[in-house]
């Protein structure tokens, strides 16, 4: 919606993008807009990403705590190219979101490397990924006995992502920080969150 031009209705995303305004090239009409950090909480199934998420939508009305399986519910999940329209109507909601002046965070599993590809990361300050991780014992723990998972083939899937997160700080070129969770609370682990997504606002 913020990128439709209000003076001729332009709605292609072919706006010249600052900071604090955007810019119609088809007629120059010039018209307010916040830019902000874009917000990603990632890890492996059962590291706590919803969780943690819930928690911190209960602790500050400071960001919007959005969940990605929306999308996943709502669109076709099939190939790269669904995952990318996925990912670009995200960006959508989340620019129109920001124009409140509170960042848009989401949980989203997979499909990180995604984040750089995409058309819309042109409207946001910064795109900032934050891993839960866990460890294989406490993830298996969580996966069994937390969501009463008994598929090995899934359980030994998220192991081997977390342990991905865990050895490297990047995916295909999009780098993350990463958080430890195995030993937080759920509430603690929001306050995290909250402590590293307001350090990439100041």
């Amino acid at each position: 919606m913020v990128e439709i031009c209000p003076k001729c209705g332009n709605y292609d995303l072919d706006k010249t993008v600052t900071a604090n305004t955007m810019t119609c090239p088809k007629c120059s009409y010039t018209w307010d807009y916040k830019k902000l950090p874009l917000f990603i909480v990632t890890g492996a199934s059962g590291a706590g990403k919803s969780t943690t998420l819930q928690a911190l939508q209960r602790m500050t009305n400071e960001l919007v705590c959005l969940e990605s399986d929306i999308f996943y519910n709502a669109m076709p999940h099939e190939t790269p190219e669904d995952y990318m329209a996925q990912t670009e109507v995200m960006m959508a909601f989340s620019r129109d979101v920001m124009q409140c002046g509170k960042p848009a965070i989401w949980s989203r599993a997979g499909n990180i490397q995604m984040l750089s590809k995409a058309y819309g990361t042109r409207f946001f300050s910064d795109i900032c990924v934050l891993a839960l991780t866990v460890g294989e014992a406490e993830l298996r723990r969580r996966m069994t006995e937390g969501r009463g998972i008994s598929d090995s083939g899934w359980i030994q899937s998220s192991i081997d992502y977390d342990r991905y997160f865990i050895e490297h700080d990047s995916i295909e070129g999009v780098p993350y920080d990463k958080l430890d969770v195995s030993r937080l609370t759920v509430d603690g682990a929001a306050r995290e969150l909250l402590s590293w997504a307001l350090s990439k606002l100041s």
